[in-house]
């Protein structure tokens, strides 16, 4: 498929001499990983509902992604299609990542929350021809949706369910049939094998113009960010990988599937946060390392004293998403003994500035980090010149694991003739280098390190009888970094309206629920500009007093 990526000879030649850029493919890394160590355990999978515990060698891994590849091939999946997946961090979307390697497909992994809008846009924009989903996660059932779904999607030609029946049973079709028996695979994969600067992984991300956008990787661009990642970590192949971060996030695929296939070593995947049941997982695997949002670190802390010498293993756990509170610092130094390590990214690059473990522990709470190796960040005026140490200002990266295009939207690319992509985030920069968030001028509110694509959510909001005027903002919360707030006027047909009202109202235009209201405030008018602009400014002042009570007109 035409993805819309503009060619780029200046940039590969710099990154290719700078080291960046090594060529290097996953499934390099795979055969590296099955030759010299093919019975150590390349995944642990836990299902939290379930309790059950499974578990693959890079041996067995391998065998089953050749049999999958086989699989996809014998399918009809060519050269450059888009395989999407629906699932939990299971085991079967890194065996599937590696499967679409071998063949040269696409994968497009799809955040479990979504539901059928997201869905609907998402596989009918990437023109997905395969998806995999779990019959039924969280008693929500997938197959079902999708059934409502398939008839608008006439590129979707296979749909595989894991846990399903018939042929529709990923396991009937794809795990219990001997496709390689049948096929050549050392000459398809040869002749399918896709060069590094091939589009690998399709991510989609919510921006202000309230349309997803897929994000664009290859596998030199990822991997030029997971290599001075573990570098910074010093992390080597005896350190295993906890991953409770969904997959289908850049920072579960990043460092929960990437990262582990390319040091040779472990990844214990956790299907649901539970912190509870991730005490055990980490008393019985022993990992070393974990990345999630602050959330997760603040359930972690707050259970760690009924786990005493239990989390010992866990070195390093990297916080994103949010700002780390100081308070959240000073309480792990008391109850765990990883190292906290705060970082910055985005889907467009991967993590891009991140703490060292040798900085003293304040500098979690106290910043976002430095650039990585072959990234640059620099804090800017709106013409693009830099600001002085510790004036705010436009937060504009470039470098290795810039992204190479959104799909079919060339013209939203952004990067300037210096290769400066604007991050629609606002910071400040100390002396040493390293950045501070201070904002985002970005329309965007980010719950949990989730973001909620604000303007989507504010146009369905204008559809409900009598309001007038809808204006989406975060509100700070303690655990979450964000709640969102919604602030409406209503017009003289509607006394009153309710949060509940308004949530049903978005649930029945199919919305996801992590995306819907937490607080509700009915006002008289809107603070605007004298052009007419809702001044959201205001009202996210006015949201750092909301407490959770009753929604009334203010």
């Amino acid at each position: 498929m035409d993805t819309g990526i503009t060619p780029q000879p200046e940039r590969r030649s710099a990154m290719v001499k700078s080291g960046a850029w090594n060529d290097k493919i996953i499934t390099q890394y795979l055969d590296d990983a099955v030759a010299a160590t093919p019975d150590r355990t390349a995944i642990v999978g836990y299902r939290v509902t379930d309790d059950t515990r499974e578990s693959l060698s890079y041996r067995e891994l391998n065998d089953t992604v050749t049999r999958m590849a086989a699989g996809l091939a014998a399918m009809g999946i060519e050269e450059d299609d888009i395989v999407a997946c629906q699932l939990p961090n299971w085991w079967q979307t890194i065996a599937l990542h590696l499967a679409c390697m071998r063949i040269g497909a696409i994968l497009n992994p799809l955040m479990p929350i979504f539901r059928e809008r997201e869905l609907r846009f998402m596989l009918a924009h990437g023109d997905a021809k395969l998806l995999v989903i779990p019959k039924v996660f969280r008693g929500f059932d997938y197959e079902a949706m999708v059934d409502a779904l398939v008839e608008e999607l006439p590129e979707l030609k296979t749909v595989l369910v894991i846990g399903g029946e018939g042929e529709r049973s990923f396991e009937q079709r794809l795990l219990n049939t001997a496709w390689e028996r049948d096929t050549d695979t050392e000459a398809l994969f040869r002749d399918r094998q896709p060069t590094a600067d091939d589009v690998i992984q399709i991510l989609y991300t919510s921006g202000t113009t309230g349309e997803p956008k897929g994000v664009m990787h290859t596998s030199n661009t990822l991997f030029s960010n997971v290599r001075p990642y573990a570098d910074r970590l010093h992390l080597t192949p005896d350190d295993s990988i906890l991953m409770a971060s969904p997959l289908a996030h850049q920072t579960g695929f990043l460092y929960g599937v990437m990262m582990p296939v390319y040091l040779g070593t472990t990844v214990v995947l956790q299907d649901i946060w539970d912190a509870e049941y991730v005490a055990r997982v980490i008393a019985a695997e022993k990992p070393a390392f974990t990345m999630a949002a602050t959330p997760f670190l603040a359930d972690l802390i707050k259970i760690a004293p009924q786990h005493e010498g239990e989390l010992d293993s866990l070195r390093i756990f990297v916080s994103a998403g949010a700002p780390i509170p100081s308070a959240l610092v000073e309480q792990a130094g008391k109850t765990l003994k990883a190292k906290i390590v705060s970082a910055w990214g985005m889907t467009e690059n991967g993590a891009v500035t991140m703490t060292c473990p040798e900085d003293p522990a304040e500098r979690a709470s106290q910043s976002d980090g430095k650039a990585l190796p072959w990234m640059d960040v620099k804090v800017a005026d709106f013409q693009g010149n830099a600001l002085p140490a510790g004036e705010e200002g436009n937060l504009l990266v470039r470098g290795a694991s810039l992204f190479v295009g959104y799909l079919k939207r060339p013209e939203l690319y952004g990067v300037d003739d210096d290769g400066w992509f604007g991050t629609g985030d606002l910071a400040r920069m100390d002396p040493d280098g390293y950045i501070r968030i201070t904002g985002r001028t970005k329309d965007v509110v980010i719950r949990g390190g989730e973001n909620i694509p604000v303007v989507e959510v504010e146009n369905l909001l204008y559809k409900y009888p009598g309001i007038a005027d809808v204006a989406l903002v975060g509100c700070p919360d303690d655990r979450l970094g964000e709640r969102l707030c919604a602030y409406i006027t209503l017009d003289d047909s509607v006394p009153d309206v309710s949060l509940e009202e308004i949530k049903e109202h978005l649930v029945k235009h199919q919305l996801s629920k992590n995306y819907l209201p937490e607080y509700l405030e009915v006002i008289e008018a809107m603070p605007r500009t004298p052009s007419g602009k809702i001044q959201k400014f205001k009202l996210r002042e006015q949201a750092k007093t909301i407490r959770l009570e009753p929604a009334k007109r203010a």
